[in-house]
């Protein structure tokens, strides 16, 4: 049997597929949640209360572009080695773009030594991820980062 090779003009598959997800989710009405949006305002709210969020030693890795939303990876630390009085206690992260913007809070103690974690989250679109620290001694930390997804992963 010859193996004559397919000419390029040919779609595989995979490059059919890739391309009828990318009409279809252009086709889709943007989600109502914005980073401005009161759904996510009364979730920041709810954490930071009546504080003012500050930038301090929190730092929040994300990939600059995610090629897909299903699974982005993420890393959050913040502040030093934990006393007993100084140490952080919560870090949240919110993804506003999502149809819930609350993603996962870690919660920690003096025991715990560090605040650090990662995981992999879904992100609907292209958005600002934020992390907020809630410290022991009443101060809260803000930061976020801008991640752009090709494929969004949340549905909508």
């Amino acid at each position: 049997m010859i193996h004559t090779p397919l000419p390029k003009a040919c779609f595989t598959r995979r490059r059919l597929l890739q391309q009828t997800v990318a009409v279809w989710a252009m086709t889709l009405p943007a989600l109502p949640l914005a980073a401005d949006s009161p759904a996510v305002q009364a979730a920041i709210d709810a954490i930071i209360g009546d504080r003012d969020a500050e930038s301090g030693e929190l730092s929040l890795t994300t990939p600059a572009i995610a090629e897909n939303g299903n699974t982005v990876p993420i890393a959050v630390a913040a502040g030093g080695r934990f006393t007993a009085d100084d140490y952080v206690e919560a870090i949240h992260i919110l993804a506003p773009g999502n149809p819930v913007p609350e993603v996962v809070s870690f919660h920690f103690t003096p025991r715990s030594g560090y605040a650090r974690a990662a995981t992999r989250i879904r992100l609907a679109e292209t958005q600002d991820v934020i992390a907020i620290a809630e410290l022991s001694d009443g101060r809260v930390w803000r930061t976020a980062n801008e991640v752009k997804v090709t494929i969004g992963g949340c549905g909508g």
